[in-house]
């Protein structure tokens, strides 16, 4: 009897040892915060576990997610893109113009797919601005897309008075506020996405080379990975998917201005932080991340229905991004010291 009650407490270790070794840590962590903020606000309101709650989260959580993840690859690779939003916003300004070109509300599908087709080159040479000059001036990512950021934003504002672009065909619609079998249409795509990047990441040649460069991009190039065409895919993609959420983000909207979205780049890099991605490169995943948006993003949305403004629920991100920094410090300290034991 002793033997069995031994061996079932072993083979329950075992089982247990091996779910963590597959969530990995930071994702068994991610879903006790999840668990812990919708028992937080489902206490304090009731409203907070209704369908339309999680519908609101749904429909609000792609463009964000999409924007989180064209910011992903440029921080595991030790850089950032601080111009995530504006390049989206310019994006979604190019498909709107090219709608208006060819009738507003009665664009057909075919000035659509043209003016899709054009916001993604527009946001691929974003990236393609950015990575040759960080590849081959070695100039700091913040600077390079700090500048490439002020200059969308200034050259939007120029295009459009600073005035909103709206009137779009109705075929778009469902683009953004759309379900299929109960699904949203915005959050299946943040999905395929997601699938995307983190085949991307893990199984091939230019996500191993990405966690390479953001480990030590010296002993990558000595080992004859092309660091510098590397970094200008990466930027690339990074811009291709800021235009995939320009185009959602339009659709959402119904309307297209410059500043939408400003305070994304905030919660964008607090979601790769919190997600357990590397502030340095070299280490991120994409699935953590995305765990880490749906936290933020119920959070979010907990505060909205205790009547908290946006103001300061973006004064709480932070607070929160300064609060996951320290962690993550104590935490390097406490495993130093038990190395060095």
């Amino acid at each position: 009897m002793t033997q069995r009650v031994l061996e079932t407490g072993a083979l329950r270790h075992e089982f247990l040892r091996r779910l963590a070794g597959t969530l990995g840590a930071e994702n068994i962590g991610l879903l006790l915060a999840l668990i812990l903020v919708i028992a937080f606000f489902g206490s304090l309101s009731p409203r907070f576990l209704s369908k339309a709650t999680f519908e609101s989260v749904a429909f609000q959580l792609p463009e964000l997610g999409l924007l989180t993840l064209a910011m992903l690859m440029p921080i595991i690779s030790g850089g950032i893109n601080l111009a995530v939003t504006f390049t989206a916003n310019l994006c979604g300004l190019t498909l709107a113009w090219v709608l208006q070109a060819n009738g507003g509300p009665d664009a057909s599908i075919y000035a659509f797919l043209l003016g899709s087709v054009l916001a993604v080159g527009v946001g691929t040479a974003s990236g393609l601005v950015m990575g040759p000059v960080i590849a081959y001036t070695g100039a700091h990512p913040i600077l390079v897309s700090l500048s490439v950021m002020i200059f969308l934003r200034g050259l939007g504002e120029f295009l459009t008075r600073g005035a909103d672009i709206s009137g779009f065909p109705e075929f778009i619609q469902p683009l953004g506020h759309g379900s299929i079998v109960g699904i949203p249409v915005p959050l299946l795509i943040l999905l395929g996405a997601v699938i995307v990047w983190h085949v991307l990441m893990t199984r091939t040649r230019l996500g191993f080379s990405n966690y390479m460069v953001g480990s030590n991009i010296e002993a990558t190039r000595y080992s004859g990975i092309s660091t510098r065409r590397v970094i200008i895919l990466i930027y690339a993609l990074s811009g291709a998917m800021c235009a995939l959420a320009g185009i959602i983000m339009m659709a959402r909207f119904n309307s297209v201005r410059v500043g939408h979205g400003e305070s994304y780049v905030l919660i964008t890099v607090l979601a790769c932080f919190l997600g357990g991605v590397n502030p340095f490169g070299g280490f991120g995943k994409v699935v953590s991340v995305f765990l880490a948006l749906i936290v933020l993003q119920l959070l979010s949305s907990g505060l909205n229905l205790l009547g908290a403004s946006q103001h300061l629920a973006t004064a709480i991100w932070g607070i929160m991004l300064i609060g996951v920094m320290i962690l993550r410090w104590a935490a390097g300290q406490l495993n130093f010291m038990r190395t060095t034991r």
